[in-house]
């Protein structure tokens, strides 16, 4: 009869153990797969986008006043690159519902706020990496190397951004051109690379950094320069003419104006 007992105590606790290394078993495949959905980019106009991702809503250079995100989910973070007026417009900020938001930005876009958003601010400098709630972010450098643009854009002044979104990695460039830390870039799922003159690179020259840095799809944006736009088809018959297995996104950057 002991034995019975015994036998019976035995089975019992292996049942629950495999019970309990099956739940476990599906509480972590159900954590990875809230962990690494893809993140969901809006475009807005210009430099200015919305990334959507595991109930995160995250603006990048928000301008055009609180219309342009009109039935757009409000923002937890808020990334600006620069001091520029397509980057960094106080106006659109104080029209925002900025209530428990943290804003990140360089020291000279902070240096030019009012008290109250500078109180919101976090800054970060070029290398800089920040662990947040559920994300990394990297500042990335941003600036010119034509001798006839470096005063638009000095080294060290702005971010670009690298976000990690569990498995994904996502690059906005800001306002940059070709430059070393933008080759040296791996493993980029999702990369966001200005063209527009005479304020930050060529077509060419975005080409050429994307054919080096390999991104599994590139967003060309930021493209509107002044006289001109920039070609965006040709920069994407260059890059899959080096490159067929890289792929060129097209999103609506300038949904009120016909190009």
């Amino acid at each position: 009869m002991k034995k019975n007992i015994t036998l019976t105590t035995t089975i019992l606790l292996l049942i629950l153990i495999a019970c309990k290394g099956k739940a476990e078993k599906q509480e972590e495949t159900t954590i990875k797969a809230e962990t690494y959905a893809p993140a969901k980019i809006i475009s807005i106009e210009h430099a200015t986008a919305i990334i959507e991702w595991n109930n995160t809503t995250i603006y990048i250079d928000p301008v055009g006043g609180k219309n342009a995100f009109k039935g757009r989910q409000s923002p937890d973070i808020i990334f600006i690159t620069d001091i520029h007026g397509d980057h960094f417009n106080a106006n659109t900020l104080n029209e925002l519902n900025l209530e428990g938001v943290q804003i990140i930005a360089p020291e000279a876009v902070k240096s030019q706020m009012d008290q109250a958003l500078a109180l919101k601010t976090d800054t970060m400098v070029n290398g800089e990496v920040k662990e947040l709630a559920n994300f990394s972010v990297e500042a990335i450098p941003m600036y010119n190397l034509r001798e006839e643009a470096k005063d638009f854009h000095i080294k060290g002044r702005g971010n670009g951004y690298l976000f990690t979104f569990g498995d994904e990695r996502i690059y906005f460039s800001g306002d940059t051109e070709d430059i070393p830390e933008m080759r040296a870039l791996n493993n980029i799922d999702k990369a966001f690379v200005c063209m527009n003159l005479p304020y930050t690179m060529t077509v060419e020259s975005a080409a050429n950094a994307v054919l080096e840095f390999k991104p599994n799809q590139v967003y060309p944006y930021h493209y509107r320069g002044r006289p001109d736009v920039s070609d965006v088809e040709k920069f994407k018959n260059l890059v899959n003419q080096g490159n067929p297995g890289i792929e060129v996104v097209q999103l609506d950057w300038y949904p009120n104006e016909a190009y």
